[in-house]
């Protein structure tokens, strides 16, 4: 992605080197479904979670905190590109963008949907609209999940972008009066609609970043490369040896790679709506 010297996003907290709460789940997966519970007003009984010590920060070499700062300086101009899409789009439509806060944090740190640590990966809370970030994700995408490259780390982030639009537009709200009105099987269903529809979003971002010019050789195949990485069923199987597709929240790797990929090409936001897919019920 053609980033330097572009405008970064003024809507960033930086939190790194400031410490953070004691980690509590176990592990990614634990800690996601602690903090989707805490997103959508659910309960979960912590008594079942391991509770690990308190999370502790190396101190960084003088070539790591360079490194760090050009991480945090790329995803603030990714946040300020979205800035720009989004506000030109919710504006065609005759509505008005309210910008999200980015907060980059090391470690740990406290969010509007409770502690949150690097473990739990990039995530946005609707209790306070903003989108938490820890740049040692960065380092994971391409060590754990293969998916090196800055654009694939750029998908994260209008990721993470496109939940703050479904809040904008209500519809995080609609699936959070689900919890408990329908059996946890056909809540996940919702769950995996509303992720596939931020992949959507992400990749209407993309679009238009591309006709922007911005985009490099092979950008839009790092991206496909992580929404591939993090599908359900490659964790799943990675994690356990096998899958449970009711148990998938987020849908496959096949499904992810799709709705960025309709996005991408489309750029229309009418065209993603996932909830009145089919082949997702």
């Amino acid at each position: 992605m053609r980033w330097t010297g572009r405008r970064e996003s003024g809507n960033v907290e930086d939190r790194r080197g400031m410490g953070g709460p004691i980690a509590i789940g176990g592990g990614i997966l634990g800690v996601i479904v602690l903090l989707v519970n805490m997103f959508l007003g659910g309960d979960v009984d912590v008594s079942q979670l391991p509770i690990p010590g308190q999370q502790q920060t190396q101190p960084m070499t003088e070539e790591q905190k360079a490194a760090d700062d050009t991480k945090a300086q790329f995803v603030r101009v990714v946040l300020a590109e979205t800035e720009d899409v989004w506000n030109q789009i919710f504006s065609q439509a005759g509505s008005q963008y309210q910008e999200p806060t980015l907060v980059l944090f090391s470690g740990g740190t406290q969010s509007g949907c409770g502690s949150a640590t690097s473990a739990s990966g990039p995530f946005y809370c609707p209790g306070d609209n903003k989108l938490y970030i820890d740049l040692s994700f960065y380092d994971e995408l391409q060590q754990r999940f293969g998916a090196p490259g800055d654009f694939a780390m750029a998908y994260v982030v209008s990721h993470e972008v496109g939940h703050h639009v479904q809040t904008l537009l209500g519809t995080t709200e609609k699936l959070a009066q689900l919890r408990g009105r329908v059996s946890q099987e056909e809540y996940n269903k919702f769950s995996v609609m509303f992720e596939l529809q931020a992949d959507f979003l992400a990749g209407v971002w993309a679009h238009h970043t591309k006709n922007k010019q911005l985009l490099e050789e092979g950008d839009f195949e790092e991206a496909m490369n992580a929404a591939n990485a993090i599908g359900d069923d490659r964790l799943q199987k990675e994690g356990q040896g096998y899958t449970v597709p009711e148990s998938f929240t987020h849908g496959t790797s096949q499904q992810r790679m799709y709705w960025f990929k309709k996005g991408y090409e489309t750029g229309d936001v009418s065209q993603g709506n996932t909830f009145n897919d089919s082949r997702l019920r």
